[in-house]
């Protein structure tokens, strides 16, 4: 039948039992399942993550004006990661890093959610707000 009309046998499907296969023009085929992909991709959105640094001695004015940045970005459909770096003895005391990362969670709260909670890994704690859901 495909040699008669001058195309070409397809199998679409090879992996059902049975396979389908079907008659029609590889060439077109090949074309229009190239542009799927292009179009799939086009639509993917790659979510960026930016990152706030801060110490456990970081004064209110320096941490609203990073609260400030991190606003920006949660506005804009990016996650941020606020990460506390302890130096010296100061990570004898991480509940006050942890308190700040709660304040910070909190001011944030009507543009981010909390992805990931106040986590520590090596001489850092860190969490990581996600854009909140629009209403």
């Amino acid at each position: 039948m495909a040699r008669e009309s001058g195309l070409d046998l397809v199998e679409v499907a090879p992996n059902i039992s049975p396979p389908v296969c079907r008659v029609l023009n590889y060439g077109k085929f090949l074309y229009e399942k190239a542009k799927k992909e292009r179009e799939a991709r086009k639509a993917q959105t790659k979510i960026e993550v930016k990152e706030i640094r801060l110490r456990p001695k970081t004064s209110g004015h320096h941490r609203s004006f990073k609260v400030r940045a991190a606003r920006r970005w949660l506005g804009d459909g990016k996650k941020v990661r606020v990460r506390i770096r302890f130096r010296g003895r100061e990570i004898t005391y991480p509940e006050l890093a942890l308190d700040e990362l709660k304040q910070i969670a909190a001011d944030l709260g009507d543009v981010g959610a909390i992805e990931q909670a106040p986590s520590m890994e090596g001489n850092t704690m860190f969490m990581t707000l996600a854009p909140a859901r629009p209403k």
